[in-house]
């Protein structure tokens, strides 16, 4: 029951965002805690999927790069984690659950390539061949040996992407995306 009559004024037009306003305060609304919360969650989710796009690019790019063709494949998955970065940007908590564990996976390839693939290789899909969708010939992605990250995590992208969601958590509010205002 609504005991605030401006917030019951500001329902029954449909104004929602207003409404959490009205009431002075955060008893009805959203917490910034929760804000954060919601957002780490949500940069986590946004992992799986960056993770993956990102392998699936890197190893399109090898493919062409060794038949001496073109790579749209690999343009298509970078432009989708492009998008998925952009997104993260605008929300710094989200950012920050995306970028510090991406960031870390590159860095543990950089540092120990060994135990990085042993991480690798007992990630989801990584018996079926690497990704969770097979190729349009059906042939899998790479070897049983090669897991999902290896391609992407040798060649630095979980690195750069990582550094780059982290880093656009860490600027100023004005200097952020403009998803984010």
């Amino acid at each position: 029951m609504i005991y605030d009559v401006k917030a019951a004024a500001l329902l029954e037009a449909g104004d929602l965002t207003c409404v959490i306003g009205a009431r002075g305060g955060d008893e009805g609304g959203v917490t910034r805690e929760n804000r954060h919360l919601v957002g780490a969650a949500a940069g986590v989710a946004a992992l799986v999927p960056v993770y993956y796009l990102t392998e699936a690019a890197a190893r399109a790019l090898r493919t062409s790069n060794a038949a001496f063709g073109p790579a749209p494949a690999a343009l298509g998955y970078l432009a989708a984690v492009a998008v998925i970065v952009t997104l993260l940007t605008a929300w710094p908590a989200a950012a920050l659950g995306c970028g510090i564990p991406l960031a870390a996976a590159g860095a543990v390839f950089a540092l120990d390539l060994n135990a990085a693939l042993g991480v690798a290789g007992s990630l989801p899909w990584a018996r079926e061949g690497g990704l969770p969708w097979s190729q349009p010939n059906g042939v899998p992605w790479a070897e049983l040996s090669e897991p999902p990250g290896t391609m992407a995590g040798m060649t630095g992208l979980y690195t750069i992407i990582g550094a780059l969601l982290v880093l656009s958590a860490l600027l100023p509010g004005r200097l952020r995306s403009v998803l984010g205002r």
